[in-house]
Order: C-alpha cells, then structure tokens, then sequence
C-alpha cells in the first residue's frame, strides 16, 4: 500500500467516529493550548524583567547611607547623613574600576503650570546620573557647568509629568523653554528625557523632575548649613571589563576609610548591587516560566494516553477489518502505518487547534489580566512537535499490537 493509500484509509477511520475522535483530541487540544499560553506568560515575565534591567543601566550599583540610633531607637537604612558629594568624587578619582559617579538628592514637591499642578518625585544630580541610568533626552539640552556650579533655575522633566502638566496632546518638543513653579520657584524647563517605564517595585519612573544637585539643595530642599554637602545616594556605574565583587569592596574600603570606621565596626553606609538582583529575579522568572511549561505539559501527557486507550477500543473493533486487510495480502507493516498515522494525525490535529486555543488563551491573559505576555514561534513549534511525538509514543503500541495480530485469528474475532 502506498502511502497517500494508508493516509486516506486512516482519515476515513476517523471520520467514521468524529466525535470520539473529537473527545479524544481535546486532551492534546487543551494541553498544547495551556503549554503555549503558560510559555508565553513566562516569555512576558522575563521581559518585563529585562526591560527593567535596561532601564536601570548596566552594571549599576547604588551607595545609601545607613541606620542610626536616636535616644535608643534604631532607625531604618537611609536615616543617617554620612554620603557627601566629597565621597562621590573620592570614588570617582580613586577606583579605577568605576566610569561614571553621580551623588544625588531626592524629595518631592508640587509643580504648576498655569491652571495645571502636579506632585511628583524631584532629583537633585548631575550629567552623570543620565550616564549611569543609560537615560537620554528626546528633546532639549542637558546641564551645563554654570547651572551647576551656580544653582540655576533650570529643570529637566519626565514625560509622565510632562503630559500631567502641559496636556496628553502637546509636542514635547514644545515643552523645552516653558517656566513652571517648582515648590513656588520658578525653574525653566530646558530638556524633556526619554520614557524609561515602570521601576522594579512598579514605579514610573518618567513621573520625576531633575534640577541641578546645587539647585536642590540650596533653593529647594534648604538643607542645614553644616549639611551643605550631604547627598542621599550615590549611583555608580561599573566598567564593562570590571568585576563588580571586586569594585564593591574596593568601593566599600575607601569609604570606611573616608568615614574613620575602625575595624569590627558596622558601614555607615549600604552597597547594593542592583544589576545582580535584577538578574536573580530574571533567573527566577526563568524557572518559574519553566515550571508552568512543565505542569501544563502534563495535560499532554494525558491526552496522549487518551490517544492510547482509544486506539487500542479502534484494534479490538476493528479486528475483523485487519483479519480481512492482511488475508487480501497487506503486510504486517502496512497495518502498523495505518494505526500509527491515525495516532499522529489526532495528535498533529489537536495540536493545530491547540495552537489557536494557545495563541488566543495568551491575548487574552494580556487584555484582561493585565500580565505581559511574549508570543514566540518557537514555543509554537516546540508544542505541536510534542504533540507529534505523544502520537508516536502512545500510538505505537496500539499500531503494534494490531500489526502482530494472526489473519486467522483476526477473521474468527467476534
């Protein structure tokens, strides 16, 4: 028998029995399609978590000042002032490993723009904290020297405050020159910076406003005279080549050094190493996108020994069709085709549908649920050749067990 033979003899078969053959495909229906939507959910997790290790920049690690103790109660990290724009540049000059250092200043505090206001997040810093970020302008300039030294009233803006205050519809380009009132002083808008999105913790990170580091501490947040070089964070950006295990503790050195920290004594101060944790969570959301995979391949694995059961009622009835078939001179092969390629052909038709169920399952979990999901035509094709494979594996015995039969034995089945 040739082959277009044996294929149309099986999808006959099939169709004798449609909705047998209907109930045994909606295992591998519903497997393939909860294989595909489960990738696809864990595809949208790792890229959410990549898209926040952009956002961050590379090789980035961020200095905060540690606890203190006031009249026996221990404050959190950050409740001390022991950063200074001097520890910024010592780190700067004498840690070759680092390319770029930015101390910065944070609070908040009310814009306004003629009838339009806003409360946002307002930096304090300088260039090099757009280095370290990785974080451009769309339009506009950055800082210059002058602004810097002399504490001009000069404001870059993000774009989710932009649209909050100038309108959804305005050009942003439009936005450069125009003058707002930031905690009642007025500052000159003189750049508009690119969208960064959502932070790890699920911020936005365009709703901010930056001024210079000077500008901040002298006409907005008023910091005390002998805090005057006092920052609340320095960013770091580490050299490609660098190790980053070794630039933290040359890093951590010099600042005990700075600080007078005797040995045995706590740091006044906190490393963290945010490219490595971003990392471990995207190593985490690997796994877990694997894991969902996995348990969903287990409705595969069902439905293939659905596959198995129902070839093996189609062997025993039709026993006598198989006595006649082999007594009219097909081989033992032949049989063994036919019953493989009706194993296969369920499994590759539910796979088809599945992909559908899988592709359409995936929208909407991202329409609704509001999870990112990442649809990748490798997972497709992983899916459907699984599929394939279970009606080779659980067809093969069925195919098997037919093919062995007697013609003898076979025709005097009743």
């Amino acid at each position: 028998m040739s082959w277009l033979a044996t294929l149309r003899i099986a999808l006959n078969a099939l169709r004798v029995n449609k909705l047998r053959s209907m109930l045994t495909m909606l295992g591998i229906i519903i497997g393939v399609g909860a294989v595909i939507t489960m990738i696809a959910v864990g595809g949208g997790a790792q890229a959410r978590v990549e898209e926040q290790i952009r956002s961050l920049g590379a090789n980035v690690m961020m200095i905060v000042p540690g606890s203190t103790t006031s009249t026996g109660i221990r404050l959190g990290s950050g409740a001390a002032q022991t950063l200074t724009e001097d520890d910024a540049r010592a780190i700067a000059l004498e840690v070759e490993q680092v390319q770029a250092v930015a101390p910065t200043l944070r609070g908040s505090g009310q814009l306004v723009y003629g009838n339009s206001n806003w409360s946002t997040q307002i930096y304090g810093a300088t260039p090099e904290y757009f280095e370290v970020r990785e974080w451009a302008l769309v339009s506009g300039r950055m800082f210059e020297p002058q602004e810097l030294s002399g504490a001009a009233k000069v404001a870059l803006i993000g774009q989710t405050t932009a649209r909050q205050l100038f309108g959804e519809n305005v050009p942003l380009e439009s936005v450069v020159d125009q003058t707002l009132r930031v905690r009642k002083v007025p500052m000159t808008v003189i750049g508009v910076l690119d969208r960064k999105g959502q932070s790890a913790i699920g911020q936005d990170q365009d709703d901010v406003l930056f001024v210079p580091l000077s500008t901040a501490r002298n006409r907005l947040f008023g910091a005390p005279q002998g805090k005057l070089r006092r920052v609340g964070t320095i960013s770091i950006k580490v050299r490609e080549d660098a190790d980053m295990k070794l630039t933290e503790e040359r890093i951590r050195e010099l600042l005990r050094q700075r600080h007078r920290l005797q040995p045995g004594q706590d740091d006044d101060f906190t490393v963290r190493n945010l490219t490595e944790m971003l990392q471990a969570q995207e190593a985490s959301s690997r796994i877990l996108s694997l894991l969902l995979a996995a348990v969903a391949s287990v409705s595969l694995l069902v439905g293939g020994i659905g596959i198995m059961n129902i070839m093996l009622v189609s062997v025993t009835e039709r026993t006598r069709e198989i006595g006649l078939r082999m007594a009219v001179g097909a081989r033992s092969r032949d049989i063994l085709m036919q019953f493989l390629i009706e194993a296969v052909t369920l499994s590759l038709i539910g796979g088809l549908a599945g992909v559908v169920l899988g592709v359409a399952g995936s929208y909407l979990v991202g329409q609704f649920a509001g999870w990112p999901t990442v649809m990748k035509a490798e997972a497709v094709l992983l899916a459907v050749g699984f599929a394939a494979a279970v009606g080779v594996f659980f067809g093969f015995y069925p195919a098997r067990k037919a093919a062995q039969l007697l013609p003898i034995d076979a025709l005097r089945y009743e």
